[in-house]
């Protein structure tokens, strides 16, 4: 049987600050962020099964990614836990505001990476993740694939 890829996109919006950075985006900012994902397996073929010629249904990927990224980043503001801007990122907590503190510099390069783990970890062990594209502005983005990382 034949290895298909099977892509759905993402949006969010999310806020970040680069502690230590030597330009602008030291400064917290946001991004209308597209994230998209490409799994790759083989459709299933028992005609008994009601996903039958599928590689995985696109609303289980979108509860998947929605789950582990979407949902917990949208419209919150992720930083790194080392920033000075953690007094900031306090207040901005106990007001009831979303903060992500993350173990890593919020670019698009580590964030695709911490989403990767995500989204790898809940997938059946039939499906693989194949690459994931994050685009931060429309002419900018960070690709990770599957293939690079072994």
């Amino acid at each position: 049987m034949a290895k298909i890829r099977i892509t759905k996109q993402f949006t969010f919006e999310t806020a970040h600050a680069l502690y230590g950075y030597d330009g602008k985006c030291r400064n917290i900012h946001g991004h209308s962020y597209k994230l998209d994902v490409t799994v790759i397996g083989e459709p299933i073929t028992d005609m008994d099964n009601v996903k039958c010629g599928m590689v995985i249904d696109f609303g289980d990927l979108k509860y998947i990614v929605k789950s582990q990224v979407v949902d917990k980043m949208d419209h919150a503001i992720i930083l790194n836990k080392e920033t000075p801007h953690i007094e900031l990122a306090q207040t901005l907590k106990s007001s009831g505001h979303d903060v992500i503190l993350v173990d890593y510099q919020p670019t698009s390069e580590n964030m695709v990476i911490d989403f990767a783990k995500s989204i790898q970890s809940k997938l059946d062990p039939t499906i693989k993740l194949h690459s994931l594209k994050l685009r931060e502005t429309g002419t900018a983005f960070a690709e990770w694939f599957a293939s690079d990382n072994v």
